[in-house]
Formats: C-alpha cells, sequence, structure tokens
C-alpha cells in the first residue's frame, strides 16, 4: 500500500472507499474517507485496490459518480454466457475490458462491485472468479424468485392488515391465510415461537401472546369474539375433505326401493318417528303391530346408513375419524357429511326408507318373550315432536292407539328394568342453543312421557343387540358398568329427596366400558347391551350394524375380534376428545349467559362437598340445569336453597363468582 491509494473496506459490514494516508505503527495504515473520518485498518482488511491512479479524499465522490453509470447487474448474464462455454475465470479488469472494453480505473471498480455483490452467475475463488454451472444458476434464480414472491406477499398481507383493522372487508388470499394460521397457533397456544407470528403481532400493536393474537383475529374479522377454542384446539374436523365430499353424489341417487339384498318390507306398518323439532338427522322410528292373537309387537327401527357406507371406504374412515357427531350450542357438526346423513341415510316422513329393525313381544312382566332382527324397507308415517306426543298421551287421541300403546309398554319396560337392579337418576338437563352466534338461551328439558317412552324404546333395541351378540358368539361393541357401591337406603334417606339424593347416587357410579364379550350394565340394570340406535351420528354404533347385518345375511364379519377392540380403542379415544368439545363448549356458553344476566338473582340448591374443610361445595342453579362449584362464606347443608347473583362471569377464562343475596337486597334489585 503507498500513500493515494484508493482502496476499499468494510465498516461494520457496509462497503466504503478510503485514500492511504500513512503507516500507522509497523502492520496498520491511517486511511480517510470522503466524509474527512480517519480509520485504522491493516492491509488484511483492503477488499480492493484502485490501480493506477493516486487521489485526494476530496475526489472519492466524483469517482464513485464515474462507476455509477456502469453499474447494470444485468451485463453480468451476457458475460456469464460467454465464459460458461469454456469456464473461463476471470479478474475483475478481465470483466471491465468484456463488458466496457476498458481497463480504466472507474470501470474496474464497478466490474469488482458487480462481481462481488453477484449471488447468480459467478462464485469467487481465490483472486479471480468463475461462471457458475448452467444448472446452479436456474436453481439459484429460482429461489430468489421465490424469495421475491414471499416479500410481495408479506406487503400485501400487512396492506391487507390495516385495511382489516380499519373496517375494511378483505378478501384474504392463500398466502394470507397461511400467516393467518400462525396467528391462530398462537391464539390456541400450540406454537408460541412463530417468528411470523411474532412479526404480524408487532406490526398490528398487539402483545405476542394468546389474548394479543386472539384479539387481533377478533378485530379484523377472521375470528368471532366467541370463537369456539375448544373446538379448535382439538383433533375434530369442521370441514368434510374433498375426497370425501367426491364419493357423496352418487350415493344420494341411490334407490332404496330397488335394493336387491331381500330386505323385509315393513311399508305397510305405521311408523312414527320422535325428536326435537330442530332434529335435522333422523335415526329411529317405532311401530307397533297388531298379531292375529290380540298380542302386539313392538318394532323399533333404527336407519341403515351401512347401505350407502362399506368397511374401509371413504365415508366409513371419515366418520372413524370423527367418532360422533359434535352438538353444540351454535349448531351440529355432522359425522357424515350432511347432505347424507339428513337426507338418504334418515328416516325421511313419507319415504321408503332401509333400515335395521328390531322386533320384540314383551311378556307380562316387560322382559323379553320373543325378538327378531331384519334389514327392512320402511315408510314412516308420522314424524312428531315430544311435545305433539305428551300431548297426544295427555289428550288420549283415540285414532292413535299406537302412542298409548307403546308409552303403556315403555313403562312396563321401566318396572322390569328397575326390578333387575337398575338404578335411575334424574337430575336436571338443559339444551344451550345460540342463534347467529349471538343470542343465547338455555331451556330445561323436562323428563316427559315422550322421553322416557323414546328412551325405554332405544335401550330395548340396545338390549336386543347385546342378546343377539350374545347368543350368536358375537364380537359387538359390548357397553357395560361395574356394580357401584351406593350409600346405604339410611344414608340416602338423610339427604332431601330430589337433586341432592341423586347427585349422591351419581357420585358413586363408575364409568362405564366398553368389551367386545357381553358385560353386564349396572345402572341400566342389563346383562348384555349394544348401543345400536345412532349409527348416523355414533360410530360404535355403525359398527354393531356392520357386524350384525353381515351375521343377518351369514356373510363373513367385517371385523374380527381384535380388529374390533382395535377400532373401538381408538374410537374411544376420539369420542371422549369430542365430549370434552360438548362439555367445554356448552360451559363457555353457560357463563356468558350468567355474564348476560348478571342482575338476575337464582335460586340455588346445594349438591354436595367437593372439600367440606374448605366450604367448597357444587351448587345446581335450578332454573338453568347449571351445576357449578361455590365457595361459602357461611355454613350450609346439603340441599339447602339459596338465593344468589353473580358477581364476575368471564368465559373466556373460564371464570365465574356468585354471591348469595339476602331477601331485602331481592327486593331492591330492580324488576
Amino acid at each position: 500500500m503507498e500513500q493515494g491509494k484508493l482502496i476499499e473496506f468494510r465498516v461494520q459490514g457496509e462497503r466504503r472507499l478510503a485514500v492511504a494516508e500513512r503507516p500507522e505503527g509497523k502492520k496498520d495504515w491511517l486511511v480517510i474517507d470522503a466524509g474527512g473520518q480517519s480509520h485504522k485498518i491493516r492491509p488484511q482488511r483492503v477488499d480492493y485496490m484502485v490501480d493506477g491512479v493516486l487521489y485526494e479524499p476530496s475526489e472519492i465522490a466524483s469517482f464513485l459518480e464515474e462507476v455509477e453509470a456502469y453499474l447494470d447487474p444485468s451485463s453480468l448474464e451476457v458475460a456469464w454466457e460467454i465464459l460458461i462455454e469454456d469456464g473461463s475465470t476471470v479478474t475483475p479488469q478481465q470483466m471491465a475490458e468484456l463488458l466496457f472494453s476498458d481497463q480504466s480505473p472507474a470501470p474496474c471498480y464497478a466490474a469488482h462491485r458487480l462481481l462481488s455483490q453477484d449471488k447468480i452467475y459467478f462464485k469467487k475463488k481465490a483472486n479471480y472468479y468463475e461462471p457458475r454451472p448452467e444448472g446452479q444458476v436456474a436453481e439459484i434464480k429460482h429461489q430468489l424468485e421465490v424469495q421475491e414472491q414471499k416479500n410481495r406477499e408479506k406487503l400485501e398481507f400487512i396492506s391487507h392488515l390495516k385495511q382489516a383493522l380499519a373496517g375494511e372487508k378483505i378478501e384474504w388470499s392463500d398466502s394470507d391465510r397461511i400467516r393467518l394460521e400462525s396467528i391462530e397457533k398462537i391464539a390456541l397456544q400450540t406454537d408460541t415461537s412463530s417468528k411470523v407470528a411474532q412479526e404480524i403481532l408487532k406490526e398490528a400493536g398487539k402483545n405476542f401472546d394468546s389474548q394479543g393474537a386472539f384479539q387481533l383475529l377478533v378485530d379484523i374479522g377472521w375470528w368471532s369474539k366467541h370463537e369456539n377454542l375448544f373446538l379448535r384446539r382439538s383433533s375434530y374436523p369442521v370441514n368434510f375433505s374433498k375426497k370425501v365430499l367426491d364419493v357423496v353424489q352418487p350415493r344420494l341417487q341411490s334407490n332404496p326401493a330397488e335394493a336387491d339384498d331381500n330386505r323385509l318390507n315393513l311399508t305397510h306398518l305405521k311408523v312414527c318417528t320422535i325428536d326435537d323439532e330442530s332434529t335435522t338427522e333422523i335415526d329411529d322410528g317405532l311401530s307397533i303391530e297388531y298379531l292375529d292373537n290380540g298380542i302386539a309387537k313392538i318394532w323399533i327401527h333404527i336407519a341403515d346408513p351401512t347401505r350407502l357406507v362399506a368397511p374401509g371406504d371413504e365415508l366409513d374412515l371419515e366418520a372413524r375419524r370423527r367418532s360422533t357427531s359434535l352438538y353444540l350450542p351454535t349448531g351440529m357438526v355432522s359425522m357424515f357429511p350432511p347432505e347424507l346423513a339428513t337426507g338418504p341415510m334418515s328416516l325421511v316422513q313419507g319415504q321408503v326408507c332401509p333400515a335395521l329393525s328390531f322386533g320384540v313381544v314383551l311378556d307380562e312382566t316387560g322382559g323379553i318373550q320373543e325378538y327378531e332382527i331384519h334389514a327392512t324397507l320402511i315408510k314412516p308415517t308420522y314424524r312428531l315432536t315430544y311435545d305433539d306426543v305428551d300431548e297426544m298421551l295427555q289428550l288420549g287421541v283415540q285414532n292413535e292407539p299406537e302412542i298409548a300403546d307403546l308409552a303403556q309398554q315403555a313403562q312396563l319396560r321401566r318396572h322390569w328394568r328397575k326390578a333387575q337392579g337398575s338404578i335411575q337418576i334424574k337430575m336436571p338437563e338443559s339444551i344451550i342453543k345460540v342463534k347467529n352466534n349471538e343470542e343465547v338461551t338455555i331451556e330445561l328439558i323436562d323428563s316427559s312421557p315422550s322421553r322416557q317412552l323414546v328412551a325405554e324404546m332405544m335401550i330395548l333395541a340396545g338390549q336386543i343387540g347385546g342378546k343377539y351378540g350374545a347368543e350368536h358368539n358375537l364380537p359387538l361393541p359390548f357397553r357395560g358398568q361395574p356394580q357401584p357401591e351406593l350409600p346405604s337406603e339410611e344414608e340416602l334417606l338423610q339427604l332431601p329427596a330430589g337433586p341432592t339424593r341423586f347427585c349422591a347416587l351419581r357420585s358413586c357410579m363408575p364409568r362405564s366400558e366398553t368389551s367386545m364379550s357381553p358385560i353386564r350394565h349396572a345402572s341400566l340394570g342389563l346383562e348384555s347391551y349394544v348401543q345400536v340406535t345412532s349409527p348416523i351420528r355414533r360410530y360404535t354404533d355403525l359398527l354393531a350394524h356392520f357386524q350384525i347385518k353381515a351375521h343377518l345375511k351369514e356373510e363373513e364379519l367385517p371385523f374380527s375380534r381384535e380388529e374390533l377392540q382395535e377400532i373401538v380403542y381408538s374410537v374411544g379415544s376420539s369420542s371422549y376428545e369430542a365430549t370434552l368439545v360438548e362439555r367445554q363448549t356448552n360451559r363457555y356458553w353457560g357463563l356468558e349467559y350468567l355474564r348476560r344476566n348478571a342482575e338476575c338473582v337464582w335460586g340455588v340448591l346445594v349438591l354436595r362437598w367437593l372439600r367440606e374443610d374448605e366450604n367448597l361445595g357444587l351448587i345446581l342453579i335450578e332454573d338453568l340445569g347449571m351445576e357449578l362449584p361455590h365457595r361459602f362464606d357461611r355454613p350450609v347443608t346439603l340441599g339447602e336453597r339459596l338465593d344468589m347473583q353473580v358477581t364476575r362471569a368471564d368465559p373466556q377464562r373460564d371464570e365465574v363468582r356468585l354471591k348469595e343475596v339476602t331477601e331485602a337486597e331481592i327486593q331492591a334489585t330492580p324488576s
């Protein structure tokens, strides 16, 4: 290095030109840049030295202006195409001659700048640059194009985000959705380290946490303020894949009347279906057939989706993955595509429908005297609601004697099961409904004669299914429950009759079990029992249909005992998760209802102690059928009735607080 030499070096990664001033010590040189600032550097830090001319620091700016005219990166592609043919290497001086036919200082430095900044066509080796292979250049170009596309998408997303925060309606692109999904994962706490999400939340002025992510998604209209986080965190799929939907249309065209599987024709029977008015999947119907000897035969007809589903096909595997239909306050998420579940799979009034029908004659005590199971064709006559049937029973409608006879048979069955040791627990139940994701109602379910009628008939069908499986040694998903150790009669009588006493019984009940062989179901009072009445919305019922129908046709069973066990175990895990989602969602909307009705005074019943030494108990809001934990601030007794008011309800945080109110406070409360 000599005084006046123009050199290039870097300061904190930034390219800088300076003129050599003088040596500094044995190894360093003092150089001065265009701004007059001095730097002490070692020769090893010099990236490029301009040859041929000596400069003053004041001339650096004009030199750079001269260089600027040569800095066209596209010219390198031309040079690369020439040099790639023979793989020649070049120095900056040779590149200047090739590109500009000039080896004066400015073109040579420009060539150095182009080569040193190039990431596509050339790579440096010692003091030379060699052209990259064609395949490598193509790959680098592709990567750069991808990165450029990502940068464009990022800028577009930030623009959309700002528009959405300003209240504009946005058509989100696919790349937008990927970024929004990263925010969703933060909100759901399934990923807490996404750099993409962190950048987005910072851009939007939100905290990098679940609450900040949730609020952003609500603010831009991507999520509702009442988004079901429980469902989103679960593995339960809300939508059906294209692969599943593609098989729906052909099966919608299937005509059950043209079925060639030797179904028993029962279309002459009067069949009534009894459900809530809002029910869309109609999976059971009832008939009474009066035999010549005056005996009444009960027919319990169950929808037969196995006509449209084969073991192992797309519909079967999807139903297996879901395990059950989800019943949420905001609506139902079906186990099968709704077009099928509410259409050809259901027992639709006035249409010929395939069914699996359970015929049974009861003895005088209500036990099963004889039974039969057939794949059938039926034609539902009436679609009745529970209210319709209650009214018919109350009025004693003469032209529909079947309803009264079915109710009488159901009552006989109830007495029979009680004699077999069944345990009947009547806790208040309610249905929470949410309209348009906003209006919340809670309705108590009355244990009316119509509901008892249907419940007994469904249990009877399950007993027949279990009996058939036991007699023929069929592997079926038998349901059972171990015998509980119940409180003594004396202990129970010390508790007030009603929910408090039933709650004491319920707390003693062991969990139900599933076995591939018959087991006793203690609370139902049955020696064998298989759920068979909901194959459209419960997968284990569908499994039972597959097995029973194959045996009826004398065909090989679809599933061996071991295969069935494995499937039932897998489905049990999915079903438990679905039940948890239903429970959590109902609790959320229950707390939201309490929050909106904080001024109300609720009649509360003390059900049982959770930790008596801490005054922590379980209470029942009787008008809502809602059970909540509560810490009392005074001594209370089980079964005691109190008046309470909500002081805090936060469904997002799953928190609720109540306080006892006096008669005077109630009187002072605005009506």
